[in-house]
Order: structure tokens, then sequence, then C-alpha cells
């Protein structure tokens, strides 16, 4: 389990006015699905960089399986346990092949040298990335530069991955494929998620969604009672997806429809 005690954090070594994070108390377990939420400089993000040890808190404490992020000893095992796929795939990919950028991580800790092309085949095929470990990283496309970022954490085995804006430089359709990916590959190899988005249809079968707010966590709960309150949502700068906006729209005006329609339900009401 993650704990998050008490922890505030601030660029700027705690000056007034500067925090970005502020009295964060958080338990995050190790079989979950949790994501973070809220606009454009609420702490999200921040609070990623604390997990893993990237940043220290400025108050308060973390620790991941009990061991902590601001200990040194700790640190090497925290960041086993805890991996990041960021934003852009392209600033975490060292090497030249697909084949060389799933083993630099796996040859740091020491995997055993004969046993690495296997692990890398178990999992490409794991994430469902299609190429063979000599193809050049620069032929790849977008969704598949990010499927290989996803396969070369996953490579070592975390129990918590963060996806920090994983699929905001993806169409629609790469994005639905890439959470696809995400979700098949923890059936198979069961870790946390601590999923960072603005697109709340990836997050709709979470099992809780936290709020961020200047820095604060401003609320806490489960997808079918937070997206039914889209004055909450709005005030955290997010926006309902379409067919659940819809939805409240018709149960507002009497219509019996459920706050979390299939595209069936949706036709027969309208």
């Amino acid at each position: 389990m993650i704990c998050i005690r008490d922890v505030s954090f601030s660029y700027f070594g705690g000056e007034a006015d500067r925090w970005a994070l502020r009295d964060i108390d958080l338990d995050i377990k190790q079989d979950e699905f949790i994501a973070f939420l809220g606009p454009n400089g609420s702490g999200k993000s921040s609070l990623s960089k604390l997990l893993n040890g990237i940043e220290w808190p400025t108050e308060g404490s973390i620790t991941v399986d009990e061991l902590s992020t601001t200990d040194p000893a700790d640190i090497p095992s925290v960041r086993r346990l805890v991996q990041i796929v960021f934003q852009n795939p392209e600033n975490q990919q060292v090497g030249v092949t697909v084949g060389e950028d799933i083993s630099f991580g796996l040859s740091n800790i020491g995997w055993p040298h004969h046993d690495i092309r296997n692990r890398i085949r178990w999992v490409l095929d794991l994430v469902q990335l299609n190429v063979d470990e000599d193809r050049l990283v620069s032929q790849l496309s977008g969704g598949e530069k990010q499927k290989l970022a996803l396969a070369s954490v996953l490579a070592l085995s975390p129990r918590y991955l963060i996806l920090d804006e994983s699929t905001s430089m993806l169409d629609p359709i790469a994005r639905s494929q890439f959470v696809d990916t995400l979700h098949a590959a923890r059936k198979e190899h069961p870790f946390a998620i601590i999923y960072i988005t603005h697109h709340l249809v990836e997050v709709l079968h979470a099992d809780r969604l936290v709020l961020f707010k200047e820095g604060r966590i401003h609320q806490i709960g489960k997808p079918d009672d937070i997206l039914t309150d889209e004055d909450l949502l709005t005030s955290c700068g997010l926006e309902l997806p379409f067919d659940r906006s819809l939805a409240l729209s018709l149960r507002k005006a009497g219509i019996p429809i459920s706050v979390s329609p299939s595209i069936e339900e949706l036709r027969k009401w309208l």
C-alpha cells in the first residue's frame, strides 16, 4: 500500500502562497485503479512525482509498502515498485530499437542476461505491440511508441503504475486502444493504476476518483457518485463524456434512464 500522510509540497521550499500540494492524506491499495483528476496546476502531477521519490515532500511522509520515499536506502526499491509512463513516450525511450529500449531497464536491475530476450517477447505480447524487437523506435507510430513505453515499465514488474496524461498525445482511436491494452495487461499481470487524465471516459471504471483543486484533495468517491455532479466536475475543470451528460439531462427531465447508459438505452429514450 502507498500511504500518504499530511503531505505538503512546494517547488520553492515552502514559501507562502506557493504550495503545489497542501495537507494530502490518501492510501492507495496494491490492486486499485485510482484516478487523479483536476485542472492544470491542481497538484496531480506533483503528487505523482512524490510517489516514487522524484521529488520529496516538503512536509509529511509517503511510504510504499512500508519503504520511505525520502530514505536514500529505500529509493531504489521504491522506484522498482512504482513506475511512471509519461505524457510524451519519446521522453523515456532510450534505445534505438524496440528490444534495446525494453532491455535497458532490465539490465539496470540485473535481470539474467540469458532471459532478457524471452522477457522482451513476453512483454511485447502482454501490451499487444506486434512488432519485431529489431524494429527501429523511430519507425513506430505514436500509439506504438506509447505501448512501447508501457512495455518497458511493465517488464520491470511494478506493483504501482502511474500514467501521467499518457494518452493526451493520441487520437481518440489510439487512446481507446491504449486503455484497452492497459486493462488487458493488468488482467495478465496485476498491478495498481494511478491514472492522471482530463479524459473522464478513460476512468469510468476506476475504483475511486480523486478530484484535486488548488493543490488540495477536493473530493474522493466512486465514479457513479462523482460523475452525477456536473457542478462539482465543472468546479474542478472537468467535462463529462457526452453520453453521461446527455443521460443527466434526460434524468433531470424526469426520464428514468441509468446514470451510465449503453448506446441502446440512449437510443430507446431518445
